[in-house]
């Protein structure tokens, strides 16, 4: 009888044939058999969660790594404990803000290097700037960038610079060629005020005009374009429409703007380093209503958001945030780990990644879908002195079990 390196149990696997009592056998890092929760399988270590639910590994899209002041492989290591600490088992990294920023193939190897002490598997994301030229993109897809990002107005300050209309064709004309994904921060810079600091000055019609300018030009060139982050839920019926004229557009929005809004008691120290802002409680609420449209909802993600250069710290407590609100709402496990991983594995082609399933990568996490778990009030982000419902632990990262994703918080 094979002889697996580890078997996890759990009375709630969340795997892609449904939620259920299973066992999962692991070896060599990946995925070997999933089978039934009491099936015999032989192994050198057996951890049997009981009713904790098993969950593939968050792959976080867009994360936030660089903080001004500290050494890049510092920041690193702080962002993989952060992630660790949430479940989250990917991270791909944001562009910019950064040091150096993610715009040429010589910066990324710079980021590649830093990133190999994370803890977690780190991918990246390309920049466009004002001066990116086909080989430019080029050159970074052949040094490991799975996706682009760039910006209608501040949305990768000071890196990235405002995108205007014949720029974002130009890109996107060369993004489509390479089969690549735009992630794009559609706010509109001439619909924000000067500098853009309230939530007044960044307005929903912002998002609105920078959509209708991404979907003008996704429609010429055919790019694959996902836009991130997306709060204002009026947009909602532009995202459908797009897809109804053929446009491959999709959206990404975060856990705080589904959790909390403008009118939430304790949120206005983070109003401010939201970019778009918190929105209205409204708003919030439809913005619930356009990720739970079903087979119909072009928002296929959810990320943290996490942007510590603005101080926005949420990493650690986003899938916790989630799932907090998800439940209230009748939502399932299964439906938290399309958004979280298996989704956004798919949206940039992971290969082996956001999925329980024979073959794929044995990150896994262990959630507590019950337990309450307060955030500390010192906490720098956007939850803290809330109490939330779901604690993460153990992780395992590519069959490995992490026994410590205690470390020191940035």
């Amino acid at each position: 009888m094979t002889e697996f390196d580890s078997v996890v149990r759990s009375r709630c696997v969340v795997a892609p044939e449904g939620v259920g009592p299973r066992s999962v056998g692991i070896r060599e890092g990946r995925i070997e058999a999933v089978d039934d929760y009491d099936a015999p399988m032989p192994a050198r270590e057996v951890t049997d969660l009981g009713g904790i639910a098993l969950l593939p590994g968050a792959v976080d899209l867009g994360t936030g790594v660089h903080e001004p002041g500290r050494d890049l492989a510092e920041c690193y290591r702080s962002v993989g404990a952060a992630a660790l600490r949430g479940g989250v088992t990917s991270v791909v990294a944001a562009p910019a803000p950064a040091r150096p920023p993610v715009t040429c193939a010589d910066s990324l190897q710079v980021h590649q290097r830093a990133a190999a002490g994370a803890g977690v598997d780190v991918y990246f994301l390309g920049g466009v700037t004002l001066g990116s030229g086909p080989l430019d993109l080029a050159d970074l897809r052949a040094a490991g960038a799975v996706a682009f990002h760039g910006s209608l107005s501040d949305g990768g300050a000071p890196d990235l610079a405002a995108l205007d209309d014949a720029q974002l064709r130009k890109a996107m004309a060369e993004l489509a060629t390479l089969d690549a994904v735009l992630f794009v921060h559609a706010e509109d810079v001439e619909e924000l005020g000067t500098p853009p600091v309230s939530a007044e000055q960044r307005p929903p019609r912002a998002e609105r005009r920078g959509m209708e300018r991404v979907i003008a030009a996704a429609r010429v060139t055919g790019a694959r374009t996902h836009v991130t982050p997306f709060t204002a839920a009026e947009c909602a019926a532009l995202l459908a429409a797009a897809g109804s004229i053929g446009v491959g557009l999709t959206a990404q929005t975060c856990p705080h703007y589904l959790c909390l809004s403008a009118q939430t008691p304790g949120a206005e120290p983070i109003a401010h380093v939201c970019r778009p802002p918190l929105r209205s409680e409204a708003n919030r609420k439809a913005l619930w209503s356009a990720l739970l449209a079903g087979d119909r909802s072009q928002i296929t993600t959810v990320g943290s958001g996490h942007l510590p250069a603005h101080g926005l710290y949420t990493l650690e407590w986003s899938l916790s945030a989630l799932w907090t609100a998800a439940a209230r709402r009748g939502r399932g496990l299964a439906e938290l780990a399309r958004w979280t991983a298996g989704a956004p594995a798919d949206l940039l082609g992971l290969a082996g990644k956001g999925r329980i399933a024979v073959g794929f990568d044995a990150d896994l996490v262990g959630f507590d879908s019950t337990r309450r778990v307060p955030v500390p009030a010192s906490d720098p982000g956007p939850y803290a002195g809330r109490e939330l419902t779901g604690a993460v632990g153990p992780v395992w990262i590519g069959g490995h079990r992490i026994t410590d994703v205690t470390a020191p918080r940035a």
